[in-house]
C-alpha cells in the first residue's frame, strides 16, 4: 500500500430510466432545486432515501461509465449530461 494514492470519491446520485426526464432534473437543479430532494423525489436506486449518497468508493467499484463520469467531476460538481449505464440514466454530484 505505501504512500499511494487511494484515489476515493464520494458521490450522491439520480437514477432515471428515460434521458428527458434526466434533462428535465438537471435543468431543475441549475434553476436552484435541492439535489437531495430532487433525489428523493425522483431516483429510482435505493439510495434515493439519503438523498442520492452512495458514499465514498475507489476505482472499479461501479459500472465503467459511471466511475468515468464521477472521478472527471471536481468536488461540488455535477454532470451537465445524463450519464447513460445499463441501470438507466445517472446525474451524478460529486461530494468530497
Amino acid at each position: 500500500m505505501g504512500k499511494g494514492k487511494a484515489r476515493k470519491v464520494k458521490a450522491s446520485h439520480i437514477l432515471v430510466d428515460k434521458h428527458s426526464k434526466a434533462v428535465e432534473i438537471i435543468r431543475k437543479i441549475a434553476e436552484g432545486e435541492d439535489f437531495a430532494k430532487m433525489a428523493r423525489e425522483h431516483s429510482s436506486c435505493p439510495s434515493r432515501k439519503k438523498g442520492g449518497n452512495l458514499g465514498f468508493f475507489s476505482k472499479g467499484q461501479m459500472v465503467s461509465e459511471f466511475e468515468k463520469a464521477t472521478f472527471t467531476l471536481s468536488v461540488g460538481a455535477m454532470t451537465r449530461n445524463p450519464v447513460k449505464t445499463k441501470f438507466g440514466y445517472h446525474i451524478i454530484k460529486r461530494t468530497a
